[in-house]
This record gives C-alpha cells, sequence and structure tokens, in this order.
C-alpha cells in the first residue's frame, strides 16, 4: 500500500482548527505553537531486546493513539516547515525508526500502513542485507515505493565521537565524515532519496560534529527529549523514545502533547564533557511569553534539580556526578495559553570511558 496522503477526518479538523488558531493569535503566540513532535523507534517485536523494543500490539496502541490525536506528516515536510518558519498542523508528528530492523517491515508497516501513517528509517547501508535481522535493499525498495522514507544512520552504527590512536581532531572529523557521505552515497543509490538527514548513532554528537553537520547541509538527530520547532538547533533535532521503558502510554501522551522549549540561547553549548563534573550553573534564555516558568522543573537521573528563573531565564544546578555514557538534564515548563501541555526542553551529555571509548 502506497503511503499517500489522505488524513483522516479527525486530522483534517485539526488542520483546520489549527489555521483558525494560528490566524487569530499574535506573531509571537503562532511562532510557539508552531511546533512538532518525533518519535523515536527501534524494534517492533516481541523476541528482540527489551530496552529498545515496542510488541506489535503495544505499537498498534500507540499508532491508534496518533492516528485519532495527531496529524503525522512525512519527517520531510516537518523539516521543511521548520526551515521555512511556515505553519504545521497542530499536533504535528513524524514517526522515526533508527537500524533498519527487518521486524520494522514485517511487524511495524502493516499497521503504519492500517492507519496511513509516513514513517522514515534511519539505516546503515553496510549492514543492509548482511546481517539476518536487517532489512534487505530489495525490501528497502519496496519500501521506498509505499512512501517510505530513508536516511542516514552512517555506514556501520559506529560511536562517532570515539577517536583513533594519536588521531587529532581535524583527522577525526574528516574520517567521520567520510563515513557519513560513503552512506548518504549508497543510500542514493539504492534508493533514490538523499534527505541528508543524519541520525547520530547512540544520539552521541559534540559542538564539532554538529557544526560539520549545519555546514554540509545536513539535518541531525539526536536521542534527547523534546518537541521541535524553528527554535531547534538544526543539527541536534530532539526526538521522543517509544519503546522499552518509555512505551507506557500515560507518560508517552504527555510526552506527544508537549511544545517545543522557545531556547534562543544557551550557557552550556557543547555536549561532550571531557570529565563527569559540571559545577557551574547553566541557563536557558527563552523568547516570548507563554512558558510558564515560575512553574519550570528540572530532571536528572530520575531526580528533581534546583533551578532560579525570571521573566526569561531558567538556570539548573547539576550537582550529581555525570555518569560515563549517555545522559541528560530534561526541564518542563506549563504553557499559558494551551493548559495541559507543556514545554520541553533536554541537554544531553556525553562522557567517555577513560580510555576514550563509549558503552553501547
Amino acid at each position: 500500500m502506497k503511503f499517500i496522503r489522505i488524513w483522516p477526518r479527525s486530522q483534517i479538523t485539526n488542520y483546520l482548527v489549527s489555521l483558525l488558531f494560528l490566524c487569530s493569535v499574535s506573531a509571537v503566540q503562532a511562532a510557539q505553537t508552531n511546533s512538532a513532535v518525533i518519535l523515536l523507534y527501534h524494534h517492533v517485536s516481541d523476541t528482540t531486546p527489551k530496552s529498545t523494543s515496542v510488541s506489535p500490539a503495544t505499537f498498534e496502541t500507540h499508532m491508534r493513539y496518533v492516528a485519532e490525536h495527531y496529524t503525522v506528516l512525512p519527517l520531510s515536510e516537518i523539516i521543511a516547515a521548520i526551515k521555512s518558519n511556515t505553519p504545521l498542523p497542530d499536533k504535528a508528528m513524524a514517526i522515526t525508526f533508527d537500524d533498519g530492523y527487518a521486524n520494522i517491515l514485517t511487524n511495524g508497516h502493516p499497521i503504519l500502513a492500517q492507519y496511513q501513517l509516513p514513517y522514515t528509517v534511519f539505516i546503515n547501508p553496510d549492514e543492509i542485507g548482511k546481517q539476518r535481522n536487517q532489512l534487505t535493499w530489495q525490501q528497502i525498495k519496496q519500501m521506498t515505493n509505499e512512501g517510505v522514507e530513508f536516511a542516514n544512520h552512517t555506514l556501520d552504527h559506529l560511536h562517532m565521537l570515539e577517536r583513533l590512536p594519536g588521531e587529532n581532531e581535524q583527522d577525526w572529523l574528516a574520517r567521520i565524515w567520510k563515513n557519513v557521505e560513503d552512506a548518504e552515497s549508497q543510500i542514493a543509490e539504492k534508493t533514490g532519496q538523499s534527505l541528508k538527514f543524519l541520525a547520530y548513532p547512540f544520539g552521541e554528537y559534540n559542538q564539532a560534529l554538529a557544526q560539520k553537520v549545519s555546514e554540509e547541509g545536513y539535518i541531525g538527530f539526536g536521542q534527547h527529549s523534546g518537541a521541535v520547532s524553528q527554535y531547534s538547533n538544526l543539527a541536534a533535532l530532539p526526538r521522543f523514545p517509544a519503546a522499552g521503558p518509555y512505551a507506557n502510554m500515560k507518560s508517552l501522551k504527555v510526552k506527544m502533547a508537549s511544545l517545543s522549549m522557545p531556547v534562543v540561547s544557551t550557557t552550556l553549548t557543547n555536549p561532550e564533557r571531557a570529565s563527569s563534573s559540571l559545577t557551574a550553573a547553566q541557563s536557558i534564555t527563552l523568547d516570548g511569553d507563554d512558558v510558564g516558568l515560575s512553574q519550570a522543573a528540572c530532571y536528572f537521573l530520575g531526580e528533581k534539580m534546583p533551578v532560579k528563573t525570571d521573566a526569561k531565564t531558567l538556570t539548573y544546578t547539576l550537582t550529581a556526578q555525570l555518569p560515563t555514557g549517555r545522559s541528560r538534564v530534561n526541564c518542563t515548563a506549563p504553557s499559558h495559553s494551551q493548559p495541559g501541555r507543556y514545554y520541553w526542553f533536554s541537554q544531553p551529555f556525553f562522557v567517555a570511558r577513560e580510555d576514550g571509548s563509549y558503552p553501547d
């Protein structure tokens, strides 16, 4: 079944209501509501690692709810709208998968086709057709013909921040970028698509890599949380993981309804940290007046953190040590104009082992 964009009646109604709403509010308010959520999945299976899997039954529950309450668009359309700052439907959403597992086709695709929901798969070309649990290029061609988007997840799912012995930053970045370009070339050759979307394996990136992504005209996607908008860093867009421990519908509904925090500046620019200590307070400065900063809350490793706020600034202080590997601070604050919806900001951190390697 080809994914033609014939939206269910509920989604058309949502879109028309969104247009009327955008016409009726100020330009600042409109900018604040012009956000979308990107969901992230890996496996759709009962027999794969639980931490990155969602069962077919749970996935069907997710997609049924999404089809009833959200306007799902191809990821490429959402990115184009954000780049041009053009209106999106209220509660716009994109659905993505990482790693190109075969169970996306066998278990996930029929459900997505049933609800006519477009989606994007980030693949590692050197793994395609070579691992039994991976899609084949023939299957990818079939899915492409049915409207599925395929994008870059590097050639071989490497830890992009790891360096070879004696490798300086310039040589590291050149090696890593060749990997990205070779993957993009294979995807373009096999699918006819070159979206120049890069999902960082394990969500890991640093300031230098993000800058390279922007310079080369790519869009980068991480694995930290939050909605996306014109305020987002296009070299490191957040996505909400929706499998494993994050598959619970009660908490996922809150995340699906989230809004992109209108961040105009942040004191922390490099998520790769040389040590486990982050003693200085960190601040984000916001635009507009719809964020209920007086009710903001920030969390790290499940614990609430001390925060300070004023009219436009949220400051958090991290007292715990950063663990080796991946961690993040999540901050939320309610919307004044849209009761029950929360602005969401996520700051990831990446700390290597003593030998410079990263855990999977």
